[in-house]
């Protein structure tokens, strides 16, 4: 049997659905991810932790990348594999500020608690 006989992912209609939506549905909804990393990349700055602002800046440019191939500007698979990396990214520098600023330990110990002895 040869690589072109094999079955193909993508002929199979497990989510057929999913292409009777208009494409302007799919850019709307990145459109709505992107303001919403944009927020939250800007409160984060505001707030001092840079780190959680930088993750949050790289998912809204994922989101933007996402959008190139909507609008016809990348492929379908340039525009996907660029977005997942740096939706990776994103997600370990949100991680990783979160960890600097003891929102999240490696036990719920470590976590930043305040403390009631200075009361």
């Amino acid at each position: 049997m040869n690589l072109a006989a094999a079955p193909q992912m993508l002929e199979h209609p497990c989510c057929d659905f999913i292409n009777q939506f208009p494409w302007g549905f799919f850019l709307i909804v990145h459109l709505a991810l992107f303001a919403v990393g944009a927020f939250f990349a800007l409160r984060a700055f505001e707030s001092g932790t840079t780190l959680v602002g930088w993750g949050f800046s790289l998912f809204a440019l994922a989101e933007v990348t996402y959008m190139t191939y909507h609008v016809n500007i990348t492929q379908f698979l340039f525009s996907h594999t660029i977005a997942e990396v740096l939706n990776g990214l994103a997600f370990v520098a949100i991680f990783v500020g979160a960890v600097q600023a003891g929102v999240v330990g490696k036990t719920s110990g470590e976590r930043a608690v305040p403390s009631p002895v200075g009361r």
